[in-house]
Order: structure tokens, then sequence, then C-alpha cells
């Protein structure tokens, strides 16, 4: 029979050894065992058009980091610069790319799907990202219409689990 349990280790392994110092023997251990058919991944690459995505669910600082380029832009988001909504077909998570006080603003935002990883710890994924423009004008009468306009982009990439 397979077993389906990965053991990640962090840490010190502070068994008292021939080398081990008496400081090192009392060294924390961080024992954690993930059941392979269930492991979520927190770490996405994605790539397009031109258009490169990284999103951590959470980095070493407990907090969820985005990178967006583009040909002309680099952005990053951290924690609360980044929402998510989830959703029946993935989780949506989308940042402001730029914003304008009186004409509206432009956000990105892509769909990461939902992924059980193997005990590779990664996997392949092609999803989807969408640019849109939010209209907004000063003028009460020019909001009207059509106000968010969609740029799609097909994105593929790699989904893993990622201890931090």
């Amino acid at each position: 029979m397979i077993n389906k349990k990965i053991a990640i280790f962090i840490g010190l392994l502070a068994l008292p050894m021939i080398g081990f110092s008496e400081s090192t023997q009392n060294a924390p251990v961080l024992v954690t065992t993930y059941d392979s058919s269930n492991i979520q991944p927190n770490s996405y690459d994605l790539k397009g058009s031109n258009l490169q995505i990284s999103y951590t669910t959470t980095g070493i600082d407990g907090k969820a980091h985005f990178s967006y380029k583009n040909a002309k832009d680099v952005l990053s988001f951290t924690g609360k610069e980044i929402r998510t909504v989830d959703t029946e077909i993935g989780t949506l998570v989308s940042v402001t790319t730029s914003m304008a006080v009186d004409t509206g603003s432009t956000s990105f935002s892509v769909l990461i799907p939902k992924v059980n990883l193997d005990k590779k710890l990664k996997f392949a994924i092609k999803t989807q990202g969408f640019l849109t423009q939010h209209k907004f004008s000063v003028i009460p009468s020019f909001n009207t219409g059509q106000l968010d306009n969609y740029k799609t982009y097909s994105l593929t990439g790699t989904a893993r689990f990622v201890v931090f």
C-alpha cells in the first residue's frame, strides 16, 4: 500500500549526537504531516500575453503577496491591497493597478482554480485573467451605460505548496 502522507520539516533536528552543542540539542523542531491527496497550493506563478502574475496566499510575514508585470509596469501588492472572493468556479483574486480621482480606475483579477496537489507538491494549471477599466466621471450625467470594460488573458503556470 502506498503511504499518502507527506512530512514537512522546519527547524533543526536536535538529537544528542556527536557534533551538536548543548544549545542545538534543545532547538525546536516542527514536523507537520499532510495527507498528500488533499494538499492545497499556496503559491501560483502564471504567465500569458506579455503578462506575469505571482500570487502567494501567505508569505513569511503572514500576508498574501501579489505581483503583476506587463510590458510597462511591475507592481507589487501585499495584505489588504489584495482582495479575494471564493466562488463555485474558484477564487477570484483582484488588485487595483491604477486609480484616478476623476476618471476611474483599473484593476486586474485572476481566477485561481481549485487544485489538489500530489506528492510533488506542484501542478500545471490553466486559468483566466481580467484587466478591467472602471469608468467614472465627476459629472454624474457621464456615468451612464457600461462602466466596466474587460480585456481577458489566457494564463498558464504552476500551482505549488511552499513552506515559508
